[in-house]
């Protein structure tokens, strides 16, 4: 069996990576499996991505597609064009998309257009806000996907609503971003603002923010800092700050003194390698973010997480987990903080099958429908 694995920007590789490290155990047992690792270029930093694949064990793509920059439109079609050439140069039985980036809808376009079988990893997730280009691109993902392995009951019912059956195109097999998460948890690395804030373990705040509705209006942004900042009782907030908000984030306060002045205990630092970040993660009091898959790691590690969006494909984190939604209104904000020094936050759990084999499950599934 021959297996395309797509990845296209960074928390691809994350999901990637312990399916690379599957198969490779499968092939030791003398499985009839190998793989090609395509990197479509989407999101692509040399310095971040040399030093993430180091970090994760992942090992070079076979090829780069250097797809980056461009419109969702001139992107996609950048992407389909050039994996169109390249599945063409390399055939396979099964190109393997994960998550729901750009390149994960464009490449599955290209694979069931060739005739190749499409596998989906972290199918049937949905937030149902199309303003959202991961939505649509997961819709039309899970439309194509000739097998769909799936994080949790939730994406089961989903796929199910879809017309999918469970165990015949769809197996739930649990959350291969946890498998990274577990893997490396004893491997995480202090970071240099550790020692330069003196931080310690509960002491400090984690913030990330990138979401257009967070970031992409002046008095919008401000206002959410600001109630941030004001309602973590002095305690250092650490905010690796993504390329999309510092666009706008420098010039809100005029320069940065006045910055300093007015959030004084605001740390911004460049953005870090998975493994120092997470040492922050695992140690902060809590974590604010508008992302989704850190709500998935601050569950695993048992630490409080806001979220500032008005939805979630990752309802399980909610119900089952630490984190709480509280939208994108500024004044939610400080209820929320207000409850976690409260000392009233949930303790939360870990999702059924949150265990780190997910990827051994798929490689499993996949050796067995090759072998039928």
């Amino acid at each position: 069996m021959k297996i395309t694995l797509i990845a296209g920007a960074r928390p691809n590789f994350m999901k990637v990576a312990p399916i690379i490290k599957a198969i490779k155990v499968a092939q030791a047992a003398g499985k009839d499996m190998h793989y090609r690792l395509v990197h479509t270029g989407q999101h692509y930093d040399k310095n971040m991505s040399d030093t993430f694949f180091e970090e994760l064990g992942i090992p070079a793509p076979d090829v780069n597609l250097g797809c980056g920059g461009g419109s969702q439109a001139e992107q996609t079609a950048a992407i389909m064009v050039a994996f169109e050439k390249e599945l063409i140069a390399h055939p396979a039985d099964i190109v393997l998309v994960v998550g729901d980036v750009t390149s994960t809808m464009a490449c599955s376009i290209v694979a069931k257009k060739l005739n190749t079988k499409v596998c989906h990893v972290e199918a049937g997730i949905r937030s149902w806000d199309l303003t959202m280009p991961e939505e649509i691109n997961r819709m039309v993902t899970d439309s194509l996907a000739d097998y769909m392995f799936t994080t949790s009951d939730v994406a089961n019912r989903n796929l199910m609503r879809m017309g999918c059956e469970m165990n015949k195109n769809v197996w739930f097999v649990g959350n291969v971003m946890i498998d990274t998460l577990l893997a490396n948890r004893a491997r995480f690395r202090k970071p240099e603002v550790w020692d330069e804030l003196g931080l310690k373990t509960q002491e400090f705040v984690v913030m990330t923010m990138h979401r257009p509705a967070n970031v992409d209006e002046e008095n919008h942004l401000r206002a959410m800092m600001e109630q941030i900042i004001d309602n973590v009782h002095g305690l250092p907030v650490i905010f690796p700050i993504h390329p999309r908000t510092a666009k706008l984030f420098y010039g809100l306060w005029g320069d940065e003194a006045e910055l300093a002045k007015r959030l004084p205990n605001l740390h911004i630092v460049e953005p870090m390698g998975y493994l120092e970040f997470n040492y922050l993660v695992e140690r902060a009091k809590a974590v604010v973010t508008d992302s989704g898959g850190i709500t998935e790691e601050t569950t695993v590690m048992g630490v409080p997480c806001i979220t500032l969006r008005d939805n979630t494909e990752r309802p399980e984190t909610c119900t089952v987990g630490t984190n709480e939604l509280i939208g994108t209104d500024p004044a939610a904000i400080k209820p929320a903080l207000d409850k976690l020094f409260a000392g009233e936050w949930k303790k939360g759990a870990i999702p059924e099958l949150w265990d780190g084999h997910a990827a051994e499950r798929i490689i499993s599934i996949l050796g067995e429908i090759n072998e039928n």
